[in-house]
């Protein structure tokens, strides 16, 4: 079977003229041959269900998709039946222009400009990325939506420690420091606007944890070697996932980050790696010799590609790793390692945990991990306790 030889399965009706372009595009994306033989066999049936109905290719829609697959379970099919079944042959329709693109109905209600301006104010006054963005705004929507519209200029303290002792209890550790964490901008920005009179950032508590989670948590050396033993680099994959791992290990880089690297970014002469941060900063770091020869490895294994995203996923449809991916690999390697699972987080804690142990000063881990202000940088100075016990002072009266 070659791409565009579609006399395999041949499609009829109204969507045979774009049959060929899909098991092309299909093919570009990734999908395994067998793959692309299916679903060019899902869209002749579709098309041949369109010419049935009296349908025009242009009347496809997600309303009109489910009443085809409606019809196939009443025919008694099991295959093709579900409506994530139809997001490929709608999205390559839409592409090429011939089905509308998605109406995206927005309910207006009493926040929906209030939450627009705020979104503008994270982005750009703040400068945040996307991510916290979409989190900050979650946690303004739940807040707004039980308040009283017209009356959010006379907001105490008292309301808004009423609805953390509320909230907070239904959340786990975590999920009250994400809406702690979220409330106080959207309070700074009340009072910014003039929305609010009264400063009411110092209502916001922090939230208390008895395991005292505010210091880093970084990996022991061991489990870290066993979860790089744990990469097949035999494989492509377990080339990738190793030089991951490392970046995470031995830069410190967050999830988002080790995403993010474009082939460009790798300044392979001066032995250096451009780092995309957050608030769109951009740090050069000395590439590490073990990194850069992983690197080298899997690049090498990986090929050429369209995209210019280093660290591609194995899997059709063929595209960059997402951050969400990078997470995926450490918990993958957690799996293989037979370690309880760590985060990508906890990796780089355990870059700076190591620097420090190792005799690096704050402010030389602070130019690693990028920290804007040395007090995030300072509570790494916490998790050596060896190191800090013969700086303690004798208790007066106490024993020498």
């Amino acid at each position: 079977m070659g791409v565009g030889d579609v006399s395999w399965c041949r499609v009829r009706g109204p969507l045979a003229p774009w049959a060929a372009g899909y098991e092309r595009w299909l093919a570009a994306r990734g999908y395994a041959r067998w793959s692309v033989r299916k679903r060019v066999c899902q869209l002749a049936r579709l098309s041949s269900w369109l010419e049935r109905e009296g349908l025009a290719v242009w009347e496809l829609n997600e309303p009109s998709a489910e009443l085809f697959l409606v019809s196939r379970r009443e025919a008694g099919y099991v295959t093709w039946v579900t409506s994530r079944c139809m997001d490929l042959p709608l999205a390559y329709l839409r592409e090429v222009g011939v089905v509308p693109p998605v109406v995206v109905v927005v309910s207006e209600g009493p926040w929906t400009g209030l939450l627009a301006g705020y979104r503008d104010y994270l982005v750009q006054e703040r400068g945040l990325a996307s991510l916290t963005v979409a989190g900050y705004e979650r946690v303004a929507r739940v807040f707004l939506e039980v308040q009283q519209p017209g009356r959010l200029e006379s907001l105490t303290a008292a309301e808004v420690s009423g609805f953390l002792a509320r909230e907070c209890p239904r959340r786990s550790v975590s999920g009250a420091r994400e809406l702690v964490a979220g409330l106080r901008p959207l309070l700074r920005f009340l009072h910014v606007t003039g929305l609010i009179e009264t400063p009411l950032v110092w209502a916001v508590p922090g939230v208390a944890d008895l395991r005292d989670r505010s210091l880093p948590r970084g990996v022991e050396p061991w489990v870290v070697a066993r979860l790089l033993a744990g990469c097949d680099r035999r494989r492509t994959v377990g080339r990738r996932d190793y030089a991951i791992l490392l970046l995470l290990v031995r830069l410190g880089l967050r999830a988002g980050e080790v995403a993010a690297i474009q082939l460009d970014d790798l300044d392979w002469r001066a032995g250096e790696i451009l780092v995309r941060g957050k608030r769109d900063r951009q740090d050069r770091l000395p590439l590490p010799v073990d990194v850069g020869q992983a690197l080298v490895s899997y690049l090498q294994r990986r090929g050429s590609s369209e995209f210019r995203a280093v660290f591609l996923r194995m899997h059709a449809p063929a595209g960059a790793l997402t951050r969400i991916g990078v997470c995926g690999v450490v918990h993958d390697a957690c799996v293989r390692a037979g370690v309880p699972p760590v985060g990508a987080h906890q990796l780089r804690h355990t870059a700076a945990t190591a620097m420090l142990r190792q005799g690096a000063s704050l402010a030389e881990i602070a130019q690693v991990l990028r920290h804007q202000e040395i007090k995030t940088t300072a509570q790494y100075a916490k998790v050596d306790r060896a190191r800090l016990r013969p700086l303690a002072m004798p208790w007066p009266g106490g024993a020498s």
